[in-house]
């Protein structure tokens, strides 16, 4: 899997989109995103290369002594190197599980999410949270799994059962 099969066609806009065609609404049946920026620090950009690039398959963009972009699925991350990264060791109970308040990461298609799953699971990953189905039976049914990359920040992959549910109370 990589990431090139989560950014959209060449159709389909992926950068610089007008705010005017960007619904924010949960009724919309058309929803153009852009793509995001998250900068986060790391202890090291040898581990951020190796769990980024090499384990999760993100193409390597520009880079300093300092910090490297990722392509993350279609959106920009940038790991900070940092002297001392201080952890955010805050929680909170969702559906019975313990979750990282400080997270990021994807809301995939059920097909992309196994991928991504089957991955990981190959590579022995340690999951802060074991792949598993929460909210069964309600409108937030959703498939999720909660990892850390080296420099312990915290990444979720989900899919929603009905995709059209993600914004829906």
């Amino acid at each position: 899997m990589s990431p090139s099969s989560f950014v959209p066609s060449s159709s389909e806009p992926s950068s610089s989109v007008p705010s005017s065609s960007v619904s924010t609404t949960s009724q919309s049946t058309h929803q153009v995103l852009a793509p995001f920026h998250l900068a986060f620090p790391v202890d090291s950009l040898i581990e951020a290369r190796w769990f980024y690039g090499e384990l999760l398959g993100c193409e390597e963009g520009r880079s300093s002594d300092d910090w490297v972009d990722f392509n993350f699925f279609g959106h920009q991350l940038v790991a900070h190197l940092v002297s001392s990264n201080q952890h955010n060791d805050h929680h909170s109970l969702v559906d019975g599980h313990q979750v990282p308040v400080r997270h990021f990461g994807l809301a995939l298609n059920e097909t992309q999410w196994r991928e991504i799953r089957d991955r990981l699971q190959k590579a022995e990953v340690t999951f802060l949270i074991e792949p598993s189905l929460r909210f069964k039976g309600t409108i937030g049914e959703q498939w999720t799994l909660f990892l850390a990359d080296p420099s312990g920040n915290a990444l979720e992959f989900k899919a929603m059962t009905d995709s059209s549910a993600l914004f829906m109370r």
